[in-house]
């Protein structure tokens, strides 16, 4: 996905609203929206920015799982696995 093939002014969003939200529902881009020359807003569709959100949370944890292993705070998998065997009750 290329930004650069979807940028628009901000006339263009005030005039053509209704036409960019069903491109965006139907595209999944984003669009970037410039005010003065300057890029200021991303556009996109509720689906697409769903996923985006699910896809940092996942990111953040691979980063924290990440931090316990450097920081030492792991056990090894058969230690985690014996003591929840101990723990149950047969």
């Amino acid at each position: 996905m290329k930004l650069s093939t979807q940028v628009k002014p901000i006339s263009y969003l005030k005039a053509h609203a209704a036409d960019i939200v069903r491109s965006l529902g139907e595209s999944g881009e984003p669009l970037v929206i410039t005010q003065n020359g300057e890029a200021k807003v991303v556009v996109q569709d509720i689906k697409s920015y769903e996923q985006t959100l699910e896809t940092l949370a996942l990111l953040k944890i691979l980063a924290l799982g990440n931090r316990e292993i450097e920081e030492g705070k792991t056990s090894p998998a058969a230690d985690v696995f014996s003591r929840l065997k101990a723990g149950r009750k047969d």
